[in-house]
């Protein structure tokens, strides 16, 4: 299947782009790729100094990977990048950081054992008579800290401290150096907006005193505040760059979303019966899940989307154990779970799939079979008594899965690690069929995956759905989310804030909802949620 992309560096707005003047960052024709996936696709962006260059577009447009380019942490396949007229060649972060480019990143780069103050001078030390002066690094903490408006301690340790704070650490650790470009990857997504008007006022500062400022968000209320020109990338091109006379919130939910996926999606018969999950003011001891009520029903399959931090996988994984419950009930074909664990949730016929294969999915170094097997060692079809495994009932299983979903590999006896992520991923998937179940949770099931593994979980689910079975999925995915959901909930600060059903499902009102311009349906909910309090 061939995907061609429009990809002519003009939005239909009917302006022209303004001539620039020299830009203090340029890249062109940039490209990388992840084995056979295109990350970036012949990309053009320069940045000029005294600006502010929103990049935007959907998870998995590119946005991390070229900031990733700019910052030396990863290199470019093709293409060139010049920073300051200087061609730049085997970067590295340090090299890049030394030439004038620090980046605030989603990722943090802390030492959870260090101090703030220790964090912000590690590997640039201030020294005084041979030894570390301690006391002058106190002191400019404090300065870059009560200059942000940013209330933390300099003598807490990162560990102590809650992620709002830990990305307050990272901005001060990168307003440290002498930069000429800071890069900001959705730098306000953990702090209130007290501390995010701080961080806007300093933006606003550094773009006055020259400084180039490449800022990712996916909140429009932040493009009108700060942008003077946005770039959209989507699945790898760069769509357009917009000269901030020519943004507008259609144009850019427009450029952003405008592919059509309706090819690639199969059509999930609906056939909802029984409530198999029944939620009721469930609140998370991570303050991401805040007095959620919803329902999970067999045979259709409900979507759960939000922006980056909005609790939806954070409430899937309370479901199943994952995150510890301080408040709310959870009932299960009508029966109430009491402190649900992973093992107890599997009994009761529930699973979950994590977004994170590498970490919490699978155990990279074992085989394909291991893998594919691992969460059914408690049934008679594998093992006998739970004390001796049945190789051969393991092997013709990780057989069956590799045949029905198309898996590509030398044999089940080879470690899953060396496959590519779309096979790892079904993989992952083949366990839900190890043993009876009834109710799947999937978060991200897509990530990292090519076009056509996609298509072939979307069967996947298609298969589960029409069987009969209660389907869930959490995707960043917006186009993904709108074709395969019967019925969406869309999530902000651990709340839902909106339910569409059927053909009420757009993007239009899922963007609605995203950037808190609520629609009526969602303005209705959240009327009912607070009448309900």
């Amino acid at each position: 299947m061939v995907m061609l992309i429009k990809t002519d560096n003009k939005c239909d707005t009917g302006l022209e782009r303004p001539v620039s003047s020299g830009p203090i960052l340029s890249m062109r024709a940039i490209v990388k790729r992840f084995g056979v996936f295109a990350a970036l696709s012949g990309v053009d962006f320069d940045l000029e100094a005294g600006e502010v260059h929103v990049l935007f577009g959907e998870n998995g447009a590119g946005k991390s990977t070229l900031i990733q380019i700019m910052a030396g942490v990863l290199q470019a396949d093709e293409g060139e990048y010049r920073l300051l007229s200087q061609t730049i060649a085997n970067a590295t972060p340090a090299r890049m950081q030394h030439a004038g480019i620090s980046a605030v990143f989603q990722e943090f780069s802390l030492i959870p054992e260090m101090t703030v103050t220790e964090n912000l001078f590690l590997g640039r030390e201030l020294m005084r008579f041979g030894r570390l002066d301690k006391a002058a690094m106190r002191k400019a903490t404090v300065a870059i800290l009560a200059k942000l408006g940013f209330l933390l301690d300099p003598d807490a340790r990162i560990v102590s401290l809650r992620r709002a704070h830990k990305q307050m650490v990272e901005i001060a650790k990168a307003l440290l150096h002498d930069a000429k470009v800071m890069i900001f990857d959705e730098p306000t997504a953990s702090l209130a907006d007290q501390e995010a008007a701080a961080l806007f006022d300093l933006i606003e500062t550094l773009r006055h005193q020259g400084l180039g400022i490449i800022y990712i968000t996916h909140r429009m209320a932040e493009i009108d505040r700060l942008a003077d020109r946005v770039t959209v990338l989507r699945d790898g091109y760069k769509i357009c760059t917009l000269a901030r006379a020519e943004i507008s919130h259609p144009t850019l939910v427009k450029s952003m979303t405008g592919r059509s996926f309706e090819t690639f999606y199969p059509k999930i018969s609906r056939t909802p019966s029984s409530t198999a999950v029944d939620v009721k003011g469930l609140s998370a001891a991570n303050g991401l899940v805040d007095r959620v009520d919803f329902q999970i029903r067999r045979g259709e399959v409900l979507g759960i989307a939000g922006l980056a931090g909005c609790g939806k996988s954070e409430l899937i994984r309370a479901i199943y154990g994952l995150e510890k419950i301080t408040d709310g009930t959870i009932w299960l074909d009508a029966r109430s779970v009491e402190n649900p664990t992973p093992s107890a949730m599997l009994g009761r016929k529930l699973c979950y799939f994590p977004s994170d294969r590498a970490t919490e999915g699978l155990s990279m170094r074992q085989s394909l079979g291991w893998n594919a097997t691992i969460a059914a060692l408690d049934d008679d079809a594998f093992s006998q008594g739970r004390l001796w495994i049945r190789h051969r009932a393991e092997r013709d299983f990780a057989q069956r899965m590799i045949a029905r979903l198309n898996i590509k590999t030398r044999g089940v006896h080879v470690p899953v690690e060396g496959m590519s992520g779309g096979n790892k991923q079904k993989v992952l998937l083949s366990r839900g069929l190890s043993r009876e179940l009834d109710i799947y949770l999937f978060d991200e099931p897509t990530v990292g995956v090519d076009v056509q593994a996609k298509v072939e979980i979307y069967n996947f689910i298609k298969e589960l759905t029409e069987a009969g079975k209660a389907v869930v999925v959490c995707s960043s995915d917006m186009a993904e989310i709108i074709h395969i959901s019967h019925r969406l909930l869309v999530m902000r600060n651990g709340r839902i804030v909106a339910e569409m059903e059927g053909e009420d499902i757009s993007e239009e009102a899922l963007v609605s909802s995203f950037f808190d311009r609520p629609s009526d349906q969602s303005r209705a909910l959240q009327a009912q949620s607070a009448g309900k309090e």
